[in-house]
């Protein structure tokens, strides 16, 4: 099974990803994750990468799709995969055509940009551990206090509502676009993203096996 996750940033991809790849034993193929491993192995394209990240550049599309590519071939995707946060554009998915990849079914994850402000603006993380915090939905014993280390709860810069709107708005104009793009394929299953993490599960496997 080869698949893609789509959804703005804060709808739930990478959790969902986690629970598809471990019900099909397929791997989920973070972009993030992969440029970071293929600039510690140093492989050819990572080196090309690690030339445009310390110029504080964007990895250009053709270095960052050359990284799926070398992803892709190996051993651990024979069976599938789950590609999560590529592809972000247009010309990503169409040079992902090119290689020659099929992909089975892309599902996109539906959620409201006023419910992901709230979900992503209430995000706090101690500042010395590391431990996540949500104000409404994990919220610490003591507020503003790390349970486990008595550190100081922070909010970092991404769960900013300012910056996260201003994520919505990169998502809208340049990510979201693929759905018109993947459905014209055939290929597109959306998913409402429901309160719980449990029912967007049960949703989304719906639709894996529809």
């Amino acid at each position: 099974m080869k698949l893609i996750l789509l959804g703005a940033p804060g709808a739930g991809k990478g959790t969902q990803a986690a629970v598809i790849s471990e019900r099909y034993n397929i791997p989920q193929i973070s972009t993030g994750n992969i440029i970071r491993a293929a600039l510690k192995s140093g492989t050819e394209m990572g080196k090309m990468a690690k030339s445009f990240i310390e110029e504080g550049k964007l990895v250009p599309d053709d270095v960052v799709i050359g990284i799926i590519k070398d992803r892709l071939a190996e051993d651990d995707c024979k069976e599938g995969f789950i590609l999560d946060g590529f592809p972000r554009t247009i010309p990503q998915a169409e040079a992902l055509d090119k290689m020659g990849i099929e992909i089975d079914k892309v599902i996109d994850i539906e959620v409201p940009d006023e419910v992901i402000v709230d979900r992503m603006s209430g995000r706090r993380v101690c500042e010395k551990c590391g431990r996540p915090y949500h104000l409404v939905s994990l919220r610490p014993k003591v507020d503003g206090v790390c349970d486990d280390c008595t550190g100081a709860l922070i909010q970092r810069k991404d769960d900013h509502p300012l910056t996260v709107k201003a994520r919505l708005d990169i998502y809208h104009k340049e990510t979201e676009p693929l759905k018109g793009y993947y459905e014209k394929q055939g290929k597109l299953y959306i998913v409402e993203g429901a309160s719980s993490v449990e029912e967007t599960t049960r949703l989304t496997f719906e639709a894996l096996e529809a």
